[in-house]
């Protein structure tokens, strides 16, 4: 069957599965999953071999429901990440991807950054391990952790934006994203002193993050204004999918931590990436490599046609 028959068809369901690497007994266990329920399968496709293999299924004959819970034991047997989405003409609708920064859209904890230069790195680090595990409240956590930057000079800040790294894949991401007119958006649990400069030289208009409050070249403490934690998140991508004019259906939410469950669980389609169990539990899909643009896999975008679009540009 031709992709425009496929296309045309109501009721189908897009199974992406992504792995590292994506073993052919996996993809016969997902498809024979699928087949054993009395589901169809339309069309099966690679849509990546690098840096992690993503094959997509294209289905009818089955709810997202009913897929569910027929792969789920299939997803922890052969460590394959799962999505499943509508399909239609709206899985190609505009959207507004929003992120969170630390262990998402870069490589560290900038808390754990500043405690280091601090010399306050183990009292912190543990504080921010029990927060994102959700065993301590988020707000609470954190103005424990920043009244240990006390008296830490704000050249720090600079320091450390200097050795802060994106994650893998996020240029490409955000590059991509932005080439199809989506919307990027960032809410962070961190600090606006130092990731803003990223954030805007990646071409990120909207954004939110804690600001430290600084009095004689010093860090006080103390944080200025209301402070973005977990229910802040989910805040933050109602107010941002307005300003995008984009449906909350048609909104994506990436994070890690416990912080970022209540934006995953009110975004159309939450992703946990490399997250903690509770947070890969309430998402609709989790991305286990360490490769950021894996998310363009989930929404059907293939890699080849992201290198496409970048050798264009190259040559305009």
């Amino acid at each position: 069957m031709q992709p425009e028959s496929i296309a045309a068809k109501s009721g189908l369901l897009h199974i992406v599965a992504l792995a590292n690497p994506m073993k052919p007994d996996a993809v016969a266990a997902i498809a024979g999953a699928i087949s054993e329920h009395g589901s169809n399968i339309e069309r099966i496709h690679r849509t990546a071999s690098y840096p992690i293999t993503a094959v997509e299924f294209v289905v009818s004959g089955a709810t997202q429901q009913e897929i569910h819970t027929q792969l789920s034991k299939i997803s922890t047997e052969y460590s394959v990440d799962l999505a499943v989405q509508e399909g239609g003409l709206m899985r190609w609708a505009k959207k507004l991807v929003i992120m969170d920064v630390d262990s998402t859209l870069i490589a560290q904890e900038v808390i754990e950054l500043l405690a280091a230069k601090a010399g306050v790195a183990d009292q912190v680090i543990e504080i921010t391990a029990r927060a994102m595990r959700g065993e301590i409240d988020f707000e609470a956590s954190l103005r424990q952790r920043v009244a240990l930057l006390k008296g830490l000079p704000a050249q720090v800040l600079q320091d450390v934006r200097s050795e802060i790294t994106l994650t893998p894949g996020a240029r490409t991401l955000i590059r991509t994203l932005q080439r199809l007119g989506h919307t990027v958006a960032i809410v962070s649990g961190g600090f606006i002193e130092v990731i803003e400069p990223l954030i805007k030289e990646l071409g990120i208009e909207l954004y939110r993050a804690n600001s430290l409050e600084i009095v004689d070249g010093l860090l006080t403490g103390t944080l200025l204004g209301p402070i973005i934690d977990r229910p802040a998140k989910a805040v933050a991508l109602r107010d941002f999918a307005k300003i995008a004019g984009v449906a909350m259906e048609q909104t994506i939410a990436i994070g890690d931590g416990a912080n970022d469950l209540d934006m995953i669980t009110a975004a159309g389609l939450g992703i946990a990436f490399n997250a903690k169990p509770a947070v890969r539990a309430a998402a609709d899909s989790a991305v286990s490599a360490p490769y950021l643009d894996s998310v363009l896999y989930l929404m059907g975008i293939a890699r080849e046609d992201v290198e496409e679009a970048d050798n264009q540009s190259l040559q305009a």
